[in-house]
């Protein structure tokens, strides 16, 4: 299923389908004024990456694989730990260091909503590297016309 992330304009397709057909690391699928839509597909024994989002909010659901959650108040104070299969959703409160690493035997399919807007509407991420060299070098900021906090306290990254 080829997605095409057409911004704050409606949108509707099969999540499910799109999720389990996604090979990238992460792809842009919907952007809008409040929040955005990612798919994710994480090959065996890698994970997301030790974050933090100091302002966004994220809810991630697997739908394929199986993981394991990690999340605490600092990145070396991982204190909430659960492994978690299809179907489980996963919610990450503003400001807590998480990561999730694929446990299984095959890639492990999610999808992510951040709210607000955490990526450049569009983005394709063939890899973990990809993201990083875009976060890195700032091409991989949220388009000018979302509502983005106030802070600008930036993400973190271990």
């Amino acid at each position: 299923m080829d997605i095409t992330d057409i911004g704050p304009k409606p949108q509707v397709f099969n999540l499910e389908e799109a999720t389990l057909g996604n090979d990238l690391y992460r792809q842009v699928a919907w952007t809008g004024k409040y929040l955005q839509v990612t798919l994710m597909s994480i090959p065996v024994g890698e994970d997301i990456g030790l974050e933090v989002h100091p302002e966004t909010d994220q809810f991630l659901r697997l739908d394929g694989g199986r993981g394991r959650v990690q999340m605490g108040p600092a990145e070396d104070h991982l204190d909430f730990e659960q492994e978690v299969e299809d179907g489980f959703a996963i919610m990450v409160p503003a400001g807590m260091w998480h990561n999730v690493t694929n446990i299984g035997d095959e890639p492990m399919r999610l999808y992510a909503v951040y709210a607000p807007v955490h990526h450049a509407q569009g983005k394709v991420h063939a890899t973990q590297a990809d993201s990083e060299a875009d976060e890195d070098s700032g091409k991989d900021e949220p388009p000018s016309w979302t509502v983005q906090p106030g802070s600008g306290r930036p993400d973190g990254h271990a």
